[in-house]
Parts: structure tokens; C-alpha cells; sequence
């Protein structure tokens, strides 16, 4: 099975954090997002991993080269962005059989070990969810969809897509994908793989669900942080507690981090190299090389050798006395 991930998206929700960077490669709890989302890859032994790639591309494939020496991988751009098809229909001369395409904007748990072996064309991830509008959802009869519907404007399901979908044979995708440009089939201007299946669907192909209990949306820095809370959790690192210092679990903090009189957690991520001094840290990520020093941040994001200062000061304050700064 091969894996594409189309990720060629400027990520202007997470700015400022992309401006400098793809979105997959913003940091939570201890490592790249990508690299979290490949953890939960890898077990289904992948044959090839295809990205489509556009907004700071080079340092996506730099990353992943390095990161993955010993995985095929392939790489395409899409140079401008007219939506989700127009990037997949990009692959077809790398994927030939089964193909899982997933979009790597958010951390999930699913199961993908059996999806070979499945009655129908191809499956469909979903989550159940309280406002379906801003996502795609599904209707189904018969434990088969019927109906594809991206971001509805009258509720019609509250099962919506997760941006995870898998293809017995994707040339049978890449056969809709020319028809739904032909037909010029958009929606809000874009072209949206949930019209691509639906082509696949009125012409006879069966697509079952599979939903999944964990999706954690990585779009912006306040889900992202809420992320690096679940990952955290999920599996509390043990960083060595420093001289001086406090660190208050679940937090990670690499072991190249410099960190002085200073009080980290709950629910902080400190980066490799970074300097944490004079300060306390929680429910923070903190990026590679970063300085934090003499201040007090909570629910931040800094990133990479970003510098954040303050200067402790003192206090003799009578009964009473309120003090902001």
C-alpha cells in the first residue's frame, strides 16, 4: 500500500509558526507533527510515501529524507492551489494498486492493518461531531455511503470526514478525479475529493466508514496546544529533573535543553538546544533553540530560536496591594 499525503497548503491558520516553515513540521510535544502522524503510519509497513508538496516544499523533503532513509519516497508538486484533487491527480504516474491518502493536518488513532482485506472500494474515516459545517460529511445506508456532502450548509449528518480515505485501486480515483475536472465539479471554487468519490459511488463503487474516536485538529495554536495536552498524556515522557529546577509532569523537555531556576509543566514541550531561565512554563510549546527568559507564559507558542524575555523583579507589597504586569 502506498501513502499519499498531499501537503503543499500555505497552513495560514498556524502563522505565525509557518511563515518560516510547513505546517508538518511544527513542533508538538517533543517532535515534528508529521512525525507523529507517521508513528501511526508505519505499523501497516507502507510500500512508498508520495508527498505533494508546494509552500516551503524543499524543507518538507529535506526532512523526510533524512528522518526516513530507509522508506520510498516520492515527491510531486503542486504549484498552485486549486484544491484537493488537483494535488492527488498529480500521483497517478507513482500509485498503481491500493493507496491510503491522508491529510496530515491533525493527530488521529485509527486501525489501518486490515484495510486490504475489507468488502468494498475503499473506506472513508469519519468522527462524530457536533458541527459538521467546516468539514465534509457522510450519509450512509445499508453500512455502505451513499451521499458525500464537504462543509454542508444545513446539517445533515453529524458524521463528518476526517481527511483520511483509502483506495483499493486508486486508478479508479484518478479515472474520477478527470471526470470531475471535465464536469469542472467545485465546491466554493475548489476541487474536493468528496466529489471525486461520489462520482466513484453513482457509478457503482461501495465505500463503507470507519470511524475513529481520537482526531485532534493541529490547524491552529490553540489546537495545537490542546494536541500537545493529548500527546503529553497519551504517553508521559520522563525528562531527568535539573538542578534547581521543577519540572511537573506530563511534560518533555530534550535533553539538549538548558533549563535554569525554572519551574516547567504541567503540559510543556521544551525543544532541543533551547534555554529556559528565570522562568515558568506550562501548557507551552517551546521549539528548538528558543531562549525564554524572566517571564511567567502560559498557552504559547514560541518558535524556533525565537527569544521571549522579562526581568524578575521584587516585591514588598502591603496587605491588599493588587499588582499587574
Amino acid at each position: 500500500m502506498d501513502v499519499i499525503f498531499p501537503v503543499a497548503g500555505l497552513g495560514s491558520r498556524l502563522r505565525p509558526q509557518t511563515w518560516s516553515k510547513p505546517k508538518p513540521l511544527v513542533s508538538v510535544a517533543g517532535k515534528p507533527m508529521f512525525e507523529h502522524v507517521m508513528d501511526r503510519i508505519l505499523p501497516v509497513e507502507p510500500e512508498k510515501l508520495v508527498f505533494i508538496t508546494g509552500y516551503l516544499g524543499d524543507q518538507l523533503e529535506a526532512w523526510a529524507r533524512q528522518t526516513y532513509p530507509d522508506i520510498e519516497l516520492a515527491f510531486v508538486e503542486q504549484p498552485e492551489m486549486l484544491g484537493q484533487t488537483d494535488a492527488i491527480v498529480r500521483t497517478r504516474d507513482i500509485c498503481k494498486d491500493d493507496a491510503l491518502i491522508l491529510f496530515p493536518d491533525a493527530l488521529f488513532e485509527a486501525d489501518f492493518t486490515t484495510l486490504e482485506d475489507i468488502d468494498a472500494d475503499g473506506v472513508v474515516f469519519t468522527k462524530e461531531v457536533e458541527d459538521p459545517s467546516a468539514l465534509g460529511v457522510t450519509l450512509v445506508e445499508n453500512g455502505y455511503i451513499t451521499q458525500l456532502i464537504e462543509k454542508p450548509s444545513e446539517p445533515v449528518s453529524n458524521q463528518a470526514t476526517v481527511g483520511i480515505y483509502y483506495f483499493k485501486d486508486v486508478q479508479a480515483l484518478y479515472a474520477a478525479i478527470d471526470e470531475q475536472m471535465r464536469r469542472k465539479l467545485k465546491t466554493k471554487g475548489e476541487y474536493f475529493i468528496a466529489d471525486a468519490i461520489q462520482l466513484m459511488i453513482d457509478d457503482g463503487a461501495r465505500f463503507t466508514t470507519s470511524n475513529i474516536d481520537v482526531f485532534e485538529d493541529c490547524g491552529n495554536a490553540d489546537s495545537l496546544l490542546h494536541t500537545n495536552q493529548y500527546l503529553l498524556t497519551l504517553n508521559p515522557p520522563s525528562p531527568a529533573q535539573r538542578a534547581g529546577s521543577v519540572i511537573i509532569p506530563p511534560s518533555f523537555v530534550d535533553s539538549t535543553a538548558n533549563v535554569e531556576n525554572a519551574i516547567i509543566g504541567p503540559h510543556a514541550s521544551v525543544g532541543p538546544r533551547a534555554i529556559v531561565k528565570d522562568a515558568v512554563v506550562r501548557d507551552c510549546v517551546i521549539e528548538a533553540d528558543a531562549v525564554v527568559s524572566g517571564v511567567v507564559l502560559e498557552h504559547s507558542v514560541i518558535g524556533r530560536s525565537a527569544s521571549i524575555g522579562g526581568t524578575p523583579s521584587q516585591f514588598i507589597v502591603a496587605d491588599a496591594t493588587k499588582v499587574r504586569l
